[in-house]
């Protein structure tokens, strides 16, 4: 189970890849990802005990320089986000349905972990910039009261960045909706 994440989110896609192997040369990390994302960006995320991402990362943003756009550690990940970001997350049915969208990777990250930290809901998934012009997203889904609190969380934790575009709380999703969802 992964229990440390740390990711760098690059401006350019050459100087992502080169700060990426010398992010996994650094330290005992394993390699989650390693991609461009829209528009022209790179991300690379790493996880494994603290010390090693802490290294990894270290690593990664001395090589990156100036072409770091952002950066994250968090020690102690809800187990719900990397299956979110991988789209991996099984879901079967749902009361309510929260969404939560940022200007920037690194805020949906920790919003996601904040709202997973808060309230006893499921990520369905965690979008970071693909497709969508470098913004992010997460959804989730929970009983009303505890989508509500998740989302309020996961706002009230990325207010002072400013990375909020907006959110949402829809109660008894439609089944069509829901499922184009997952």
């Amino acid at each position: 189970m992964i229990t440390s994440i740390g990711l760098i989110e690059f401006n350019s896609i050459a100087r992502g890849i080169e700060s990426a192997d010398a992010m996994l040369k650094a330290g005992t990390v394993s390699l989650v990802f390693s991609k461009p994302v829209c528009p022209g960006k790179y991300l690379t995320l790493v996880s494994g005990d603290v010390g090693a991402v802490k290294t990894s990362i270290a690593s990664g943003l001395d090589k990156g320089g100036s072409s770091v756009v952002n950066s994250l550690i968090i020690p102690r990940i809800h187990p719900n986000v990397i299956p979110a970001i991988n789209a991996t997350t099984e879901i079967e049915g749902t009361d309510a349905v929260g969404v939560v969208e940022y200007f920037d990777i690194v805020s949906a990250i920790v919003g996601a972990d904040a709202a997973s930290k808060a309230a006893s809901v499921k990520l369905m998934e965690l979008r970071l910039g693909m497709g969508i012009g470098g913004k992010s997203y997460f959804s989730m889904c929970g009983q009303v009261s505890d989508v509500k609190s998740a989302v309020q969380a996961a706002m009230a934790d990325s207010e002072e960045r400013g990375a909020i575009v907006n959110s949402c709380v829809i109660p008894s999703p439609t089944p069509e909706l829901f499922n184009e969802m997952l």
